[in-house]
């Protein structure tokens, strides 16, 4: 049983969140119908990601592997071959490999790019890096030992001044 969880009532106390509640209604409305070709994602650094999926059977050149704003979308299509006329004594008696194409989209975080894909042994390998621009990073302060009271603005002794004797 699926339930839709209604963020209407978090629109009207938020601003500049609604990309968020979207992936968040995305996410719950896609699920097991979204299952080829698996897939991995781990994290390799402290800013670098890797996303593998396993593509068996599929060249290099039947991948595409586009990176657009907050997104990567990857997509197989298997083009022009019929491997049962490559060899006419060949007959398979079972077909468990999935050669059917695909399209898997991932939402990326602000800043995070792309570095490289890889395909090896059936496996495509996409690197992505955060890189975060420097005027966003967090930056320290210093702070000044300059004495600020020190001007037209340093506070008054005004009762019980000292007197010279």
């Amino acid at each position: 049983m699926r339930t839709e969880f209604d963020f209407s009532p978090l629109f009207r106390s938020t601003v500049g969140f609604d990309r968020m509640f979207n992936l968040l209604q995305h996410a719950a409305r896609s699920g097991a119908d979204e299952n080829y070709p698996p897939y991995d994602i781990d994290r390799t650094d402290e800013d670098s990601y890797r996303v593998t999926l396993a593509v068996a059977g599929f060249r290099p050149e039947e991948l595409n592997v586009v990176a657009q704003q907050n997104l990567l979308i990857i997509t197989g299509e298997r083009r022009g071959r019929d491997d049962a006329h490559a060899d006419q004594r060949r007959q398979a008696l079972y077909r468990g490999i999935a050669g059917r194409s695909f399209e898997r989209r991932f939402e990326l975080a602000d800043h995070v790019k792309v570095v490289g894909a890889d395909l090896a042994n059936g496996l495509l390998v996409i690197d992505l890096k955060r890189e975060v621009p420097e005027e966003m990073r967090p930056r320290r302060i210093e702070i000044g030992g300059s004495n600020v009271l020190s001007g037209p603005q340093a506070p008054r002794q005004v009762e019980g001044e000292a007197r010279a004797a």
